[in-house]
């Protein structure tokens, strides 16, 4: 197990989700957070007890005392490590957190075709070569 505070359980195949990571890797300067790509080879779910579905479905996150957070609560737990608590505000007040809710998981749906509308790509990768690696696994 990570020694990390929390793992987030995220997909690496998806331009705006692996933005978002290395962004939440970068602010987190007291190395609280530990990243899982589930879209790389091998991974397996089973130790969260949560199948594939539900990891495609939404952030998944596992605290250092084995609690599984999914979606907003996800969130909300590592911007706070990160130190960027402020950015996730509106995600703590009753009625715009079931309303961030909705949107999110909505997003989480859609999220390949959002990364292109937003301008994310994925990087150009040859023979299993990447143009650039990805900035954000502390190993």
């Amino acid at each position: 197990m990570s020694s990390a505070e929390l793992t987030l359980y995220f997909d690496g195949k998806c331009p705006f989700c692996r933005a978002g990571m290395a962004r939440l890797a970068q602010w987190d300067k007291a190395g609280h957070l530990a990243f899982v790509d589930i879209a790389a080879p091998g991974f397996d779910p089973a130790h969260l007890g949560v199948d594939m579905a539900a990891l495609n479905r939404e952030l998944h996150s596992r605290t250092r005392d084995g609690r599984v957070l999914a979606g907003i609560d996800s969130m909300l737990r590592a911007y706070t490590l990160a130190g960027q608590a402020w950015r996730v505000l509106p995600l703590r007040v009753p009625g715009l957190r079931t309303l961030c809710s909705w949107s999110y998981r909505l997003f989480a749906r859609h999220r390949y075709l959002m990364s292109r509308v937003l301008g994310y790509r994925a990087p150009a990768c040859t023979e299993g070569v990447c143009e650039r690696p990805n900035p954000f696994f502390k190993r």
